[in-house]
């Protein structure tokens, strides 16, 4: 149900309550008549220093962003976001399989988009991509599973850049700096697109300006899914400043 502000459309946005980086970044992207509502599900701010805390990081959210949906829909949003990459570690499967028990929670009245589908229909769009280089705040069995799904999907991973952040706040930390240095080492003559996960990672701009420069998509993910959200609800406002994703297709 649309509202005075939102009279095209309300996102009720899940996100973990650890993450600062995509209320910003949506807000920055969004159009006239188009709010966002952030509603956060629960998370410690635990170290992820090792594969093992990582993995436990990964089963708490598992653990709360399905109820969290409940709150969501308080707010009679008319789609809804999942503002995580964690659905991507159970593959494709998983990922349809998530996103079908947060529908069943609205009965079917409400779609949800995920990061995982955003992605690949990104790069669907974009074309001609087979090859990709990753980058992700993860630890290396992080890294691991996010290669995984896109070698699943269909997509040789030639490289991946873990940043090994040391937990789920300090992923919003990292500097544009380091971001850029990133890209650069992923990046290369075999490279066709660079690939960006995490929601909490601050890139959407960066990778705007590395696109621009490399003459190759660059997608961060909080562009790739608000983009999908907004199409998949019919709003095809073309978006400047956020790469080629938003302002073209």
């Amino acid at each position: 149900m649309m509202d005075t502000l939102g009279w095209r459309m309300k996102f009720g946005v899940l996100v973990p309550s650890t993450n600062t980086s995509v209320q910003p970044e949506y807000d920055a992207m969004r159009p006239p008549g188009v709010t966002n509502h952030m509603r956060g599900f629960r998370i410690p701010n635990a170290p992820t220093r090792t594969d093992a805390e990582f993995a436990q990081q990964l089963e708490n959210m598992r653990a709360t962003m399905v109820d969290a949906m409940d709150e969501v829909l308080t707010l009679d949003p008319g789609h809804v976001i999942l503002a995580t990459a964690a659905e991507s570690a159970g593959g494709v499967a998983g990922a349809k399989i998530l996103r079908e028990r947060l529908e069943a929670k609205s009965a079917g009245r409400v779609r949800v988009t995920l990061g995982a589908d955003a992605i690949l229909a990104a790069l669907a769009h974009y074309g001609g991509v087979s090859r990709i280089g990753l980058v992700t705040p993860y630890m290396p069995v992080g890294d691991e599973q996010a290669r995984r799904f896109f070698e699943d999907s269909g997509f040789k991973v030639a490289r991946v850049k873990g940043l090994r952040c040391g937990g789920p706040v300090l992923i919003a930390h990292t500097s544009e700096a380091t971001l850029r240095d990133a890209i650069i080492e992923v990046d290369g003559p075999n490279v066709d697109a660079i690939v960006q996960v995490g929601t909490n990672l601050p890139m959407a701009r960066v990778a705007a300006i590395a696109e621009f420069w490399l003459g190759k998509p660059v997608i961060a993910l909080n562009t790739a899914t608000y983009w999908h959200a907004l199409r998949q609800c019919g709003i095809d406002d073309k978006v400047q400043g956020f790469g080629r994703l938003l302002a073209k297709f």
